[in-house]
């Protein structure tokens, strides 16, 4: 079973690739740095836990959206790659701020 999670894992990251080099009309091989912090930022903010076992891949999806539409708006407004990194950066902060809290205001409610 776990098999064909990662086939399909490698599938889908190989499709992404192919559809990132053709947008770029280029295949560096840095094309792709500073992707971690939005994918990490996508997972937390689609609703997955810090400590692991919770979270769908709708809301995953739902969080690459939120990422994608903050990252395309701060380029069209001409917010500069430090000040995107820094907004980004303070949206995943709050995502796992607001995953602990909720955290611990369920283990308080037992």
């Amino acid at each position: 079973m776990s098999f064909l999670l990662f086939v399909n894992i490698g599938v889908l990251s190989a499709l992404a690739g192919l559809v990132f080099t053709a947008q770029l009309n280029l295949a560096g091989p840095s094309a792709g740095n500073g992707f971690e912090l939005d994918a990490i930022a996508a997972v937390f903010i689609g609703g997955a836990a810090v400590s692991g076992g919770i979270g769908t891949i709708g809301g995953a999806i739902i969080g690459g959206l939120i990422i994608g539409v903050l990252n395309n708006g701060m380029t069209i407004m001409g917010v500069g790659t430090e000040w995107q990194e820094f907004i980004k950066g303070l949206v995943l902060l709050a995502a796992v701020a607001f995953d602990v809290i909720n955290k611990r205001r369920g283990e308080r409610a037992r």
